[in-house]
């Protein structure tokens, strides 16, 4: 009797190390798991646009401004809204509030289609996320600075015309991740980009000034989105290296009392 609770007592006790070396290694595999995927690496490709190359979206916000100031100006927008009018009466469309966001398909559609960009799926995804924060914060401050009133009278939020320059943000993001592959998926992008600002213009609800300015917003704001990104991402995740000393982050999902969330820890 002794003896055989002993022997129960010695397999209790080699189950219970086992499981708990069982544990220990579950836990760290998973920690290494979360690592391997979590972890941002120095992997962000960072801009390479020429100086010539921001001269045409800064000569759009410049036009889009003068209109405001200049007589000469502001009656091109008159006179093509007049000429759109008398061409197309009654003209409506709602392909255009669909259209803005079709170079951004495009380009995680290509993503999975095995067509790689210049980017990870992380780092991609936080630059449109950034290039459209950008924007949007430049394009609604206007909006009310300006108090522009529409073509048709809905009301005074016109310039610069909000769907035009997000359909330039994301032509211009298409272009940054597959520009290197092949000129045609920036000129895809941008194709889609001018279709969106003329049925603005179709439609009645901007002035011609309105989606030139957009345009010119929308293409600054990534590009600025792409200088950027890189200086805070490797500031924040891999900042401050020096020799001798790991200072890594790491970012990990968490699930308590049914509530998901994330979890930041940094290194120093």
């Amino acid at each position: 009797m002794l003896l055989a609770a002993s022997f129960s007592l010695s397999s209790y006790a080699q189950v219970k190390d086992t499981l708990q070396k069982d544990a220990v290694k579950k836990d760290s595999l998973q920690k290494d798991s979360a690592r391997n995927i979590l972890t941002l690496p120095d992997t962000v490709k960072h801009l390479q646009s020429k100086f010539p190359s921001y001269i045409p979206p800064a000569a759009f916000i410049t036009y889009g401004l003068l209109s405001f100031k200049v007589g000469f100006i502001r009656n091109i927008d008159y006179r093509v809204r007049n000429d759109m009018n008398k061409d197309h009466p009654g003209f409506h469309t709602k392909v255009d509030n669909y259209m803005q966001y079709a170079p951004i398909v495009s380009v995680y559609a290509l993503n999975l289609a095995g067509v790689h960009g210049k980017n990870t799926f992380i780092d991609r995804t936080m630059l449109l996320v950034l290039s459209e924060a950008i924007f949007a914060g430049t394009t609604f401050g206007l909006k009310r600075v300006t108090h522009r009133e529409r073509p048709d009278g809905s009301d005074k939020f016109s310039f610069p015309s909000g769907h035009t320059g997000n359909a330039f943000v994301s032509a211009e993001f298409m272009a940054q991740e597959y520009g290197d592959r092949s000129p045609i998926y920036g000129g895809v992008g941008y194709a889609f980009a001018t279709t969106t600002a003329i049925l603005r213009v179709y439609n009645n609800k901007h002035w011609f000034s309105d989606i030139i300015a957009g345009a010119g917003f929308g293409i600054l704001s990534t590009k600025a989105a792409y200088y950027l990104y890189p200086l805070i991402r490797n500031g924040v995740f891999r900042g401050g290296n020096e020799k001798g000393k790991n200072n890594n982050s790491l970012l990990l999902p968490t699930y308590q009392d049914g509530r998901v969330g994330l979890t930041f820890a940094k290194s120093f």
